[in-house]
């Protein structure tokens, strides 16, 4: 017997009522990210692996130990995309849009790969929408970045924390790295594996371990908003208040650090508390360098990712009042007319056909499986007097009524 091909492991099929939350999802995050006058970009699903080794940065997880990555039969060394953003800073600099100068906004969405323990809010394959910007440095466009992720989150009606923090820039944060190295290295015996790696690749990320023991140990390490320059300073101050002045509420966490290496000044993440240890729906910041990283002249940046499957273990569909029709037909003479006027209907509506013969019964059954509300039935003496059965399965309405008024 041929055994039975399932899906990978961490890979799932989006089907049904998932579908619908999904595809409601994007649908309307991508019309409140094109009113904050972003414009949609699609970047290849396979990069070169280089990509992303010089963007999110060698010290990652991601390139460390989750990437796909694999040699083509053309002996090109390419991955799965594990994340967005690094694509659309490729389109940027490719396109030479660094030199040309102004501002560029573009939104995306669609899935990432990264080989982990899947687990649930984590898969091997997993969507994001994101927005990012090129040209804009400016701390008011920080704050502009995280009221979009609020508004998106305020239609789905979603409840988060944002938590908020400064990785400071060139001029602070090397200062800083070498003040957090002399006490890592203090208690280096005590880390975990992964953060004693980390003091020689990119100290800071020992910030974000999730390791309770290293917590622990990490309660008086100095803090990086403790050390900002005065202009990173007053850049955190100033989006601080802004924020407040627009009554959206936070909370600083001096460890946040984000887990790619591109991130400079603001950083930022969404928590929900309602879908259990995978709390982060929404995360982003600056990353004035990362276009420089990839070869581009220096541009300032700025983006987020919202990760799709968990939010729509959050998202209750809003009820939608428009009426969907289901078109039956209760003999085979009545086929051409009844397809004639599904055709029509359907610039009008959402319209499903069932093009088999059935009984009145068996219509009504099927029409409230597929969720219309709205039930019209042609038949032999339909036909013969030019009309349509028109019934509301809501309302219990029913009529027979002229195929024009139809």
């Amino acid at each position: 017997m041929t055994k039975t091909i399932q899906s990978l492991r961490g890979m799932k099929d989006i089907v049904n009522d998932e579908s619908k939350l999904f595809t409601y999802f994007i649908e309307n995050a991508s019309k409140i990210a094109q009113k904050y006058g972003f414009s949609y970009i699609e970047t290849p699903l396979l990069e070169e692996t280089a990509l992303f080794r010089r963007s999110v940065g060698e010290s990652s997880d991601i390139v460390n130990k989750e990437m796909y990555q694999f040699i083509d039969k053309g002996q090109n060394d390419v991955c799965l995309r594990p994340e967005g953003t690094a694509g659309v800073v490729r389109h940027f600099v490719e396109k030479k849009l660094d030199r040309a100068g102004g501002t560029y906004k573009w939104y995306y969405f669609g899935p990432m790969f990264r080989y982990e323990r899947p687990q649930k809010g984590r898969l091997r394959e997993f969507h994001q929408f994101g927005c990012e910007v090129f040209g804009i440095d400016n701390v008011y466009e920080d704050a502009n970045i995280i009221m979009l992720i609020k508004d998106i989150l305020d239609f789905f009606e979603i409840n988060f924390t944002l938590k908020l923090n400064s990785l400071g820039c060139n001029d602070c944060m090397p200062k800083y790295k070498e003040n957090l190295v002399k006490e890592l290295t203090s208690f280096k015996e005590e880390l975990c594996e992964d953060c004693t790696r980390r003091i020689l690749t990119n100290p800071i990320r020992v910030l974000d371990c999730k390791n309770e023991k290293c917590q622990s140990l990490l309660k008086n390490s100095p803090k990086i908003t403790d050390n900002l320059c005065n202009s990173c300073n007053n850049d955190f101050e100033k989006l601080k208040e802004i924020l407040s002045f627009n009554n959206i509420s936070y909370e600083i966490d001096s460890n946040l650090v984000r887990g790619l290496d591109y991130y400079n000044k603001t950083a930022f993440e969404f928590i929900s508390t309602e879908i259990g240890a995978q709390s982060a729906i929404a995360g982003g910041g600056r990353y004035d360098r990362l276009v420089e990283y990839l070869g581009g002249r220096s541009t300032a940046g700025i983006g987020f990712a919202i990760g799709i499957e968990r939010l729509l273990e959050l998202i209750v569909k809003k009820e939608e009042k428009d009426d969907s029709i289901y078109i039956g037909v209760l003999d085979e003479n009545s086929l051409n007319s009844a397809f004639k006027l599904v055709n029509k209907k359907r610039k009008e509506c959402k319209t499903y056909f069932d093009y088999n013969p059935r009984a009145f019964a068996k219509h009504f059954a099927n029409a409230e499986k597929q969720g219309c509300n709205i039930v019209a039935l042609i038949g032999e003496n339909e036909l013969k007097n030019n009309q349509v059965f028109v019934k509301n399965i809501e309302t219990k309405e029913e009529k027979n009524i002229n195929i024009e008024e139809f």
